[in-house]
């Protein structure tokens, strides 16, 4: 596990805590859940990219449809 040391806006590290805390999780588990939902979406639109540039149209559209639940 790596350690990563970041500055916040002061607003921005009070909100987080208190985001956190209203979870239940320390600010720590909270940064960490985040990420990883930040992350899915930026390996979505990747992923999105590259069957579009492969001009894949039918499977562009069902990676969108997965993404908006179907909707």
């Amino acid at each position: 596990m790596n350690t990563l040391t970041i500055s916040l806006p002061d607003d921005v590290a009070e909100r987080l805590a208190s985001a956190a805390k209203a979870r239940g999780v320390s600010v720590n588990a909270f940064i960490t859940e985040i990420s990883v939902q930040a992350l899915a979406v930026h390996d979505a639109e990747t992923r999105f990219k590259l069957i579009a540039a492969e001009a894949d149209i039918p499977a562009a559209i069902a990676v969108l449809d997965r993404l908006d639940g179907g909707r």
